[in-house]
């Protein structure tokens, strides 16, 4: 991941909620998730004109930079970094209204068939819709 915003094709902004503050003045530290959670959902939105996909989360990391304080807005950036057979990996930013980095993250997802409660290959036309938004590292 790096300083650089120009790798967010998508970005939602979210408002720090006064709730989201802990006994430190800041928000608590399993916020960022949520935040990540809520402008993944406007990404799939965006890019498939959906919001549900049949995914379980593999794995996700957050790094966190600067305190994220209220009042504020959280600009949060997403993208899809790899598409895998049936899995795919996603990465996120988040800055403050001065563009300064508060956190980032990243996020492995498999697509599961909850009937079989099996994996199950990424659709085609999620590849293609993702492939043409853009740029995405081959399956490996």
């Amino acid at each position: 991941m790096s300083d650089s915003p120009d790798r967010y094709r998508f970005r939602r902004t979210v408002e720090v909620r006064f709730r989201d503050i802990d006994e430190m003045g800041h928000a608590h530290h399993t916020l960022p998730l949520i935040y990540i959670e809520e402008a993944r959902t406007s990404y799939w939105r965006d890019v498939l004109e959906r919001e549900e996909l049949d995914f379980i989360m593999g794995e996700v990391g957050v790094r966190y930079h600067r305190r994220i304080r209220y009042p504020s807005t959280v600009t949060v950036g997403v993208r899809t970094t790899r598409l895998g057979r049936s899995s795919f990996a996603m990465e996120y930013e988040l800055r403050d209204e001065a563009g300064e980095i508060l956190a980032d993250g990243w996020s492995k997802q498999v697509m599961f068939d909850y009937a079989s409660g099996e994996p199950k290959p990424v659709p085609p036309e999620m590849r293609a819709r993702v492939q043409a938004y853009e740029p995405v590292a081959p399956e490996s």
